[in-house]
């Protein structure tokens, strides 16, 4: 694979985002990491740009109620993000002098911080030779380097692949590693790749013929899952100025009363919500208000 094309086609093309830009610290670059783990850029520059506001050093959201950074994350999806989050903030806040370490394996101990996001935020706040790689990046290697349509499961293979591929030198390689997410999530996406605008000069799948993928795809529904079902009943606890009678959730979801109450039962479990001492619901860190 040609880094100096990839590298040269990245600053010419590459989407002007807010976490790209120079100023941006290494907590403000972690934020965006793990608010956009299954999420869409488009769904997380709002959200993102008014946490740096609001919480700009992790001191100041460690200071925050676990109930005010829940409320914040809004409809992100997967809420357990935002209270990892919070929780690495105190981390960072009370042992690491309110900074986000550099190192990969200080990364790895912090909570909600895993393989991925550690090596992001190694690579792009602080600018280190290490392989970053996400489902854009698994992409664009199984295409351009086996010909292959997808890259299939997740394997320890990845990261050793995709540093073969990086530039000896370090400045160069973490733009390298932009640049392959950025050309994976903008032009050798999943579905409907736009080959014909493709900077590299070669690529082993289009050598081969563009052969049809022979990995399974499973459709992801929401509607009438436990998943929307949750997110009914965390909604009444954030648009709440206070905990709420159990009524109000069970008026939330009143399509599956088993499936409500197993709901409910998980975002107790994982510590999302909290019941009061009379019975109360409320976001966690907000039962006593």
């Amino acid at each position: 694979m040609d880094s100096d094309v990839l590298i040269e086609w990245y600053r010419e093309t590459a989407r002007d985002l807010p976490w790209r830009r120079p100023g941006v610290s290494a907590w403000q670059i972690l934020m965006s990491e793990i608010m956009l783990q299954q999420t869409p850029v488009v769904r997380v520059e709002p959200i993102w740009r008014e946490w740096v506001a609001r919480w700009p050093v992790p001191s100041a959201m460690a200071a925050a109620p676990q109930g005010e950074v829940l409320r914040a994350w809004g409809k992100l999806g997967y809420p357990r993000r935002a209270l990892r989050l919070h929780e690495c903030a105190q981390v960072l806040a009370r042992e690491h002098g309110d900074e986000v370490p550099a190192d990969v394996d200080v990364l790895l101990g912090l909570p909600g911080i895993g393989a991925y996001t550690a090596r992001a935020v190694a690579c792009f706040a602080y600018g280190q030779r290490v392989p970053v790689v996400d489902t854009n990046v698994r992409r664009v290697v199984a295409r351009a380097v086996h010909g292959r349509a997808e890259a299939g499961n997740p394997a320890t293979r990845d990261l050793g692949e995709t540093e073969a591929l990086l530039p000896a030198h370090i400045a160069r390689a973490a733009t390298f590693s932009a640049a392959l997410m950025e050309l994976g999530a903008t032009i050798c996406t999943a579905r409907n790749p736009a080959c014909d605008n493709c900077p590299l000069p070669s690529c082993a799948w289009i050598s081969a013929g563009r052969p049809a993928s022979d990995v399974v795809r499973r459709v992801q529904k929401f509607e009438g899952t436990d998943r929307q079902a949750r997110g009914r009943l965390l909604d009444v606890l954030r648009d709440s100025t206070g905990p709420v009678e159990r009524v109000r959730l069970d008026l939330a979801w009143t399509r599956d009363p088993g499936q409500r109450d197993r709901a409910l039962d998980s975002l107790l479990l994982d510590g999302l919500i909290e019941q009061t001492s009379d019975g109360l619901f409320a976001l966690a860190g907000e039962g006593s208000r």
